[in-house]
């Protein structure tokens, strides 16, 4: 997906959206029947770009911009893209398209972006659209070399920089949601599963909803260990949560065990197709196994949290298609006798469904 360049662009001063806060207004026809609209309602409708400056950055250097459209009820997608990763020389390379490494231009009008379509269940919510262009999972805050000589590449893996930057945004521009639902596709999938920690502590009595499109954490050993280490992403862990041992994140059903136990309140959840084309191509490229064995570790890793996390729920479906979030199967698509927009319509709004899982998954 691309961003679409026909939408507006701003670079707009925290202060003058939220409003209040500056102690002024800038609402055309403000009176005491049509008070002045702060924060992301003084947005015009639709998509807006959102340039923040400052620290953030892109892997190689090119500007960093995020998306914001106002809804018309209480609520919050706070949404990070996905878009490969990168970690050594070979896979860093410039032109080796492993990696989102630029802000692009997403259509965002499919899916969860159809905001026409009656069964959408966040077609009225306010939605932030966190880019990714650092190949770090939206996690890392490092900026490294890799190879040597004339062939060595610098990459700004800044992805937490760039996602504290729009959390802050959101902090000054979205005081108190009523619910918060955290997602991503792919890389953003962690993001999700991260930074769902960070807004449920900010937002003290709003109800946060995670749901990790297709992002299930299967990495080999050598990947962390040798690998993972070169984003440092150590500042962005929610370490205030106990027990949260960053040397046990290999395991990425640890974050979850940890951040479910920490605020049973929440809902996590976890969206994969049972054979994954994307998430075995990592794995591989990681020196791990192929199909069979990235679905077996995969469908072991989701077996672990719904055994020991009573808000997790997991929905799999057959097939190797990567992410669902933006595509039009969004609303039709089915596993194990439920529609996936009905399950996710009850994660967020009703009682938290059980898991499901398809009936004939079937073969790569």
């Amino acid at each position: 997906m691309r961003f679409n360049p026909a939408f507006p662009r701003f670079h707009i001063p925290l202060c003058l959206l939220a409003i209040a806060a500056c102690g002024g207004s800038s609402a055309k026809d403000e009176g005491p029947n049509n008070p002045p609209r702060a924060g992301i309602l003084s947005l015009p409708s639709g998509w807006n770009t959102i340039e923040p400056g400052g620290e953030t950055t892109c892997a190689r250097g090119d500007p960093f911009e995020y998306l914001v459209r106002p809804g018309t009820v209480n609520r919050l997608i706070v949404e990070f893209r996905g878009g490969g990763a990168c970690w050594s020389a070979a896979t860093c390379s410039p032109g080796d398209d492993i990696f989102q490494e630029t802000v692009g231009d997403d259509p965002l009008t499919t899916g969860i972006y159809d905001h026409d379509n009656p069964d959408n269940p966040f077609r009225d919510w306010h939605h932030v659209y966190i880019p990714y262009c650092t190949g770090d999972i939206h996690w890392g805050d490092n900026v490294a070399t890799y190879g040597e000589g004339s062939s060595a590449v610098n990459v700004r893996h800044k992805g937490a920089v760039n996602v504290r930057a729009a959390l802050d945004w959101v902090y000054a521009n979205v005081p108190a949601p009523e619910k918060i639902f955290v997602t991503g596709c792919s890389a953003g999938a962690y993001g999700s599963i991260l930074w769902s920690a960070h807004l449920r502590e900010h937002y003290k009595n709003a109800s946060v909803v995670q749901f990790a499109d297709s992002g299930a954490g299967v990495i080999t050993d050598a990947f962390f260990n040798d690998s993972l280490p070169s984003w440092k992403p150590e500042g962005a862990y929610p370490m205030w949560i106990p027990g949260l041992d960053p040397a046990e994140l290999v395991n990425l059903y640890v974050l979850y065990e940890k951040i479910g136990a920490h605020y049973p309140d929440m809902r996590l959840s976890q969206y994969n197709t049972v054979h994954d084309e994307d998430q075995i191509f990592f794995f591989s490229a990681m020196g791990g196994g192929g199909a069979e064995a990235w679905s077996e570790a995969m469908r072991a890793s989701v077996d672990h949290i719904e055994a020991s996390t009573p808000n997790f729920s997991a929905y799999l479906a057959a097939g190797s298609a990567h992410c669902i979030l933006w595509r039009p199967e969004f609303y039709t698509l089915e596993s194990g006798g439920a529609r996936l927009v009905r399950w996710l319509d009850a994660l967020v709004n009703g009682e938290p469904p059980p898991s499901v899982a398809c009936d004939d998954c079937g073969s790569p």
